[in-house]
């Protein structure tokens, strides 16, 4: 068990005291002359995320106060894990959110460097399986997204997707090197082939046969260059992120099969690192995809929605009831929805209205934007079926999601998410570094579809 839980009550237990902004007056006034003393002695301000520590007489912490703008904001607390004193807690108000929250913030990366200080436990006497299992698989991909390329290239990538099907008697295939030549994923190959730990194609299985099908696609770029269209530093100095499709779709695959969810789930990740050297490909090159269209390579930094193509080609070839493909695909996404906010494209709009139902049920928020048809002109080219990249490079997100329907079966139920994985600054529950994005809203949702 994540060492920021106990399930029983212990006798040193310190209660923590979540008081909403708008009822505080009238909680103070309830309140003895001394925690009215204490209160405003160490000027405590009721502001949203305040914290007052309260001691007894003997000066041994009693209780803690925190101050929450609305019950639903359950990230209040997610500051608490590494702010309180080492020791056992328990929340006033029982909600499994406000434990998630709790866990989450317990976090801390600790591969290179150890922790600098051991979290509080929050005592959890309900539904733990269910908040654990959304805490350990965030954790795994945030572990993942947070590894350097040194230790988390294709190969890497691979043993962490070989680990988690061993674990819950999945199976995994993998096709490496020229043996995607050999299995007609020329697109996959073509962009990793420039790197010494060489282009994968992992495939993981899981489940009943005659289940319904959902199939994850992540985009595994584990490094980005930007190919020989070469990034600029500052452009390169996040791109070990770059693979954090690969790591959503691990968590949530993880999520899937620690619940037991009856579903036949496949996971495909291509797993690439897009390096530079004498035999990159090149801006202007021409690949045969696995669906046979051809793809002029108008930009080698356009290189996750060109693996990515055989990945969903493969997908849709099985006709999957739901087709979920994760990515950390465009600039253009986080400039019109900025980091925190993932960008959807879907060609269903009930799954769509859905999907956005649960993002608000667990405060994941996801954003849909348009698989605006008239776009897909853009991408013509006089000498292939498709390019890569658009010459004007207007609507990126959106040429971009356009660039993967069309590997897409039409009749297939198909989700894209194009995310940012990471936080740029801390925030309760939100450490700074790799993050999932709509993962607890995807389980959510799948949770809501499928569990019997």
């Amino acid at each position: 068990m994540l060492d920021c839980f106990i399930t029983k009550p212990t006798e040193n237990i310190i209660p923590i005291t979540l008081i909403l902004q708008k009822d505080f007056q009238e909680w103070i006034t309830k309140q003895n002359a001394f925690v009215k003393q204490w209160l405003d002695s160490t000027h405590f301000r009721n502001e949203p995320g305040a914290i007052a520590l309260i001691p007894d007489s003997s000066g041994q912490l009693k209780d803690v106060i925190c101050c929450i703008n609305d019950l639903k904001n359950f990230w209040s607390v997610g500051s608490l894990p590494l702010t309180l004193p080492s020791g056992c807690y328990r929340l006033n108000f029982s909600d499994n959110q406000f434990a998630v929250s709790w866990g989450l913030g317990a976090y801390q990366f600790t591969r290179y460097k150890n922790s600098s200080k051991k979290p509080a436990q929050l005592l959890v006497e309900k539904e733990l399986d269910y908040i654990t299992n959304i805490v350990e698989s965030i954790y795994l991909v945030r572990d993942l997204v947070n590894t350097p390329t040194d230790d988390m290239g294709p190969s890497e990538l691979a043993e962490a997707a070989l680990a988690l099907g061993k674990q819950y008697n999945g199976t995994v295939k993998q096709i490496i090197g020229k043996d995607l030549l050999k299995e007609n994923y020329a697109s996959i190959y073509t962009v990793g082939r420039a790197s010494d730990n060489e282009p994968q194609l992992l495939d993981l299985r899981w489940g009943d046969k005659n289940d319904p099908k959902v199939t994850l696609v992540g985009k595994g770029v584990c490094f980005d260059t930007g190919g020989l269209n070469i990034k600029f530093g500052g452009g390169m100095s996040l791109m070990k992120k770059d693979m954090g499709g690969a790591a959503h779709v691990l968590g949530l695959a993880r999520m899937i099969m620690q619940d037991q969810l009856p579903i036949h789930l496949r996971v495909l990740i291509p797993a690439v690192e897009n390096s530079i050297s004498g035999n990159a490909y090149r801006p202007g090159d021409v690949i045969k995809s696995r669906k046979g269209l051809t793809i002029e390579i108008g930009n080698t930094d356009a290189e996750g929605r060109v693996v990515l193509a055989d990945a969903l080609t493969e997908a849709s070839s099985e006709n999957p009831e739901l087709l979920i493909d994760i990515a950390t695909l465009t600039g253009a996404a986080r400039v019109a929805l900025g980091t925190e906010l993932p960008a959807m494209f879907t060609n269903d709009e009930k799954l769509a209205a859905e999907i956005t139902t649960h993002a608000d049920l667990v405060m994941d928020p996801v954003w849909r934007l348009p698989l605006f048809a008239a776009y897909r002109e853009a991408l013509n080219s006089s000498i292939a079926d498709i390019n890569n990249n658009t010459a004007d490079g207007y609507a990126g997100a959106i040429t971009a999601a356009l660039f993967l329907k069309e590997f897409v079966s039409n009749d297939v139920a198909w989700v894209h998410f194009d995310l940012m994985a990471w936080n740029i600054k801390a925030k309760p529950g939100r450490p700074q570094g790799g993050e999932a994005m709509g993962l607890r809203c995807l389980f959510s949702y799948l949770t809501a579809r499928y569990k019997k």
